[in-house]
């Protein structure tokens, strides 16, 4: 089964289920990580579910939105491989890749 590693805000980690198609927010809350508030619920529209991507896999994403990112620019905490977790959809070349959880704006 593919697999994600999520860093929580307190550094600890937990393993999430990928699976094919849903998105990693999706994936994320239903895995367990319910400090990722995706207070939206995936519309692209609040960015309470910005994480960070390991390096290793950010030419495995869909490319950012002008929406994803102008979203991110409001963000204090925003970094180079930051990304909002719903508009990411999983698929197999993701599996075993770590994320972590943003810090709360």
């Amino acid at each position: 089964m593919a697999q994600i590693q999520l860093i929580l805000r307190d550094g600890s980690e937990m393993t999430v289920a990928g699976r094919e198609g849903e998105n990693l927010m999706k994936l994320i809350r239903d895995g367990g990580g319910y400090e990722l508030l995706a207070l939206c619920g995936g519309g692209c529209s609040c960015a309470t579910c910005h994480i960070y991507v390991d390096e290793r896999f950010v030419d495995a994403l869909s490319p950012i939105t002008d929406e994803e990112g102008e979203l991110l620019d409001c963000s204090m905490h925003r970094q180079a491989h930051s990304r909002l977790s719903c508009q990411i959809p999983f698929h197999a070349g993701l599996d075993g890749m770590r994320i972590e959880i943003a810090p709360e704006e």
